[in-house]
Parts: structure tokens; C-alpha cells; sequence
């Protein structure tokens, strides 16, 4: 363990504060400087390593692998990013969150190492994930790539198996506004000759070139391994070794039964590795939750949380709620984005299957202002069937004592979105 320096914050949120301040951008593609800390750290990644890519579906492919190792019987750490409500969520030992002494522990390392590097918040927080698994006698650790993935802090590690989910447009800013653009970038984290996955049903040509031109193996979706779903309660997995049959998945969505298969074929491939036994892969498979993944917090009427704030995940959501409409009722959203969004596509996507919507700004810098939401919602949307309200907590409320038994009131738009209402309890918003 580091020694305490009396000039560093002491908590983990005075370190919060502390790194946001560092540098003066919260994004800075390059791994460069993330490389020369991480040598002066020593880290030597010292356990199996599954990196997760892709648009959307990583938290859903993290946590499926962690919770099947997990079961297995192996100690397994898990990067994720971002949190919900505590940064420590972001960081999990056998599914529970990191203690706030290692996390500040972390934090005085990398702080102690950068000398007069400057580091932004996800650099800083990844190399501290990084660090705090190396204190412990882990067998395998998951890493969700925050954005991208050829630049990205996370790529660092030479990963034993890389996954990319899918490939759509999010990040354009960063990573280029067409598939093509973006799928070299998500591509970055394979390696040769390494296990490589690509769960999308057309992966875009730079994916596929790129791969190439690495020498890797890539193992496609729909080419390599399938996923033949009967109805929403069962599926059968099948690869070169063999037929897997199962049963209901927690996680809602057509969309999480090729995360799924992604996830199967990993495991059966780093077998020799992590042998894990079928009935030990079914049943965390089968078991496995995310919050804010169309999750339901109650019913009559039903409230659903929902990450989604890009347009395939978009797509997934209008499926889901579509899914829903034939048990009547009215489907309410309350809904808030970002501002670096691309918020009029979501709103061309989702406006056929809502009937109305509450909105509210994020309190974050970059949340849209309210009169911008406004003017994307009217595109689409009848004046009278739009309401705007002072923050999300009251968006909901109203929302709520408006439904119906029937009704579905659907929170969506952004991880800040979703926060701001899991940090209410029920007689807040029900009140």
C-alpha cells in the first residue's frame, strides 16, 4: 500500500474533485501517456484478461462474464464505466464494489506515479482500476473500453480475448461519424493471436480489414457461432463444439441474446484457460441482471429504466416497448439526453411507440437545455402531448401520478438519466 501523504484528498470524493481537475479536456484519445504511468507503476496484468467493445451491450457482455466466473468459482475483478449513482461501482471484486480505502489507496499510486503527466478522469480512474487489481490474487478481469478502442486508456492491456458487441454511430466526435470510421477504431483492441469476437451481424468492412491486417483469427456472429431464438424464452447457442440449449434470459431484449452468444463462445474458448461447466454457464447466463437495461423497478404501472442514448440503442428500446403494447396501455417516457447526442435520431426512432413525454434537463454540464429538447421533441411530437419540467424528479412524479395501472412510464436517455431516478426511493416518486 502507498504511503498517506497528508496533501492528497483523503476521501474518495475529495479525489473525485481532485482528478476532474487535472486536465483540461475530460476526453484526450491517445495512450501514450496512459503507457508511461503504467510502466512506472509496474503493472503486469498478471490474470487472464476479456476486454469488452462495441456501440452498445458491453455492461450487459461484462456482466454476464462476471457473473459466470464468478459462479465458477474464480476471483474475478470487473472495470466498468460509467456508474450509475457511486464511482465504485465502476470497480467490482467478485461482483462487490472496491472498498473506498483501495480505491483512494489507487488513486495515491497513479497520483504518485504520473509525476507532471497529466492524466484525464477515465485515464486516471482505469489506471487505478488496474493497480488495485494487481493487490489482489485475481484469476480473470473484465474491461469494458470506455469509448472507442484503438485509443482508448483501457487498450493498454493486451487482452486474452477482446469482444466487440457492435458497431454504430455514438461518439462521432471522436471517433468519426460513419460505421466505417468507427469500426476500425472498435476493431483496435484485438490482438494476434489472441481470441478474437465480433457479435455484429454485418460488422462494417474496416472491422474486417483491420483484423486482418493483424493476422487475427476474427470469430463472427452468425459465421463462426449462432444464436437460433424460438420465442423470447429460449434459444439455442451452437458453435464447431456442439449445441447449447437455454432457457429464459433476465436481461430484456431480442439484442442481449447476441451478447449471449458473444459471451458463450469467449468462455468455450478460454476453456482450457477457465474451464467452466455447462450447467455452471447456464445458470449465471440465465441469472444474470443489469441496472438500467430495461430494467423494471415496479409494476401497475410499470416503470422502466433504460440507458439507452444513441440511435442503436434506440432501436433496441422501440423493440422492447413494441414488445409491450399488446397488453394496452399508454407508454410514457421520461426522458433527458446530453447535448453531444444525437438526439433528434433517437427521437425519430422512439416517438411511434410513445404516447407521451415528460422531460426534464440532466443537471450535468453537458445535459441539452430543456428548450432544446423542446424543439426536437416538436419535430415529431403534438404540443399537447409534451410536458417540460424544472429536473427529472419532477418529470417523474407528475408522470406517475398521471398512469394508469396499465400504463408503462419509461425513463430513458442517458446513464445521468437513469442516476438521477435510482437515487430516489419509491415514496419520493410515488408520492
Amino acid at each position: 500500500m502507498p504511503p498517506v501523504i497528508p496533501e492528497l484528498p483523503q476521501t474518495v470524493e475529495d479525489w473525485l474533485g481532485y482528478i476532474e481537475s487535472l486536465h483540461p479536456k475530460s476526453i484526450e484519445m491517445g495512450l501514450g501517456r496512459v503507457q508511461t504511468v503504467a510502466a512506472r507503476l509496474q503493472l503486469q496484468f498478471p490474470f487472464t484478461v476479456i476486454t469488452v467493445g462495441g456501440t452498445n451491450g458491453k455492461g450487459s457482455t461484462c456482466a454476464m462474464l462476471e457473473r459466470i466466473y464468478s459462479t465458477a468459482g474464480y476471483q474475478v475483478g470487473c472495470y466498468t464505466s460509467p456508474h450509475l449513482v457511486h464511482y465504485q461501482e465502476r470497480v467490482r471484486f467478485n461482483a462487490n464494489v472496491i472498498a473506498d480505502a483501495m480505491l483512494c489507496d489507487a488513486f495515491a499510486a497513479v497520483e504518485q506515479a504520473r509525476g507532471d503527466i497529466t492524466l484525464t478522469y477515465f485515464e486516471m480512474g482505469t489506471l487505478a482500476a488496474l493497480w488495485a487489481f494487481e493487490q489482489q490474487p485475481l484469476d480473470v478481469v473484465i474491461l469494458e473500453v470506455g469509448l472507442g478502442g484503438r485509443l482508448d486508456a483501457v487498450n493498454i492491456v493486451d487482452a486474452d480475448c477482446a469482444i466487440v458487441t457492435n458497431v454504430d454511430l455514438d461518439h462521432m466526435e471522436f471517433l468519426g461519424d460513419t460505421r466505417e470510421l468507427i469500426g476500425h477504431e472498435k476493431a483496435g483492441i484485438y490482438r494476434q493471436p489472441q481470441i478474437a469476437i465480433c457479435g455484429d451481424v454485418a460488422p462494417p468492412a474496416s472491422l474486417l480489414a483491420y483484423a486482418e491486417s493483424l493476422g487475427v483469427k476474427l470469430n463472427r456472429f452468425g459465421v463462426d457461432y449462432q444464436m437460433d431464438v424460438s420465442d423470447a424464452q429460449h434459444a439455442h447457442y451452437r458453435d464447431s463444439l456442439g449445441r447449447l440449449d437455454i432457457g429464459t434470459l433476465r436481461l430484456f431484449g431480442h439484442y442481449q441474446w447476441n451478447n449471449a452468444a458473444s459471451v458463450i463462445f469467449a468462455v468455450r474458448a478460454l476453456q482450457a484457460t477457465l474451464p467452466v461447466t455447462e450447467d455452471q454457464l447456464l445458470q449465471a447466463l440465465t441469472g444474470t441482471e443489469v441496472t438500467g437495461r430495461f430494467q423494471y423497478i415496479q409494476q401497475a404501472p410499470d416503470l422502466i429504466l433504460d440507458v439507452a442514448h444513441n440511435p442503436h440503442a434506440a432501436r433496441a428500446l422501440r423493440d422492447n416497448l413494441q414488445r409491450l403494447s399488446a397488453d394496452g396501455g399508454q407508454v410514457v417516457a421520461v426522458f433527458s439526453m446530453l447535448s453531444d447526442k444525437d438526439i433528434a435520431s433517437v427521437v425519430d426512432i422512439l416517438h411511434p411507440v410513445i404516447d407521451t413525454w415528460h422531460i426534464a434537463p440532466i443537471q450535468h454540464p453537458r445535459a441539452a437545455e430543456l428548450d432544446y429538447l423542446h424543439t426536437c421533441l416538436s419535430q415529431k411530437v403534438p404540443q399537447t402531448h409534451i410536458h417540460l419540467h424544472a429536473d427529472l424528479p419532477t418529470a417523474l412524479r407528475t408522470a406517475y401520478k398521471k398512469a394508469a395501472k396499465n400504463d408503462k412510464i419509461i425513463v430513458f436517455g442517458s446513464f445521468f438519466t437513469v442516476a438521477a431516478i435510482l437515487e430516489l426511493t419509491p415514496d419520493q416518486w410515488a408520492a
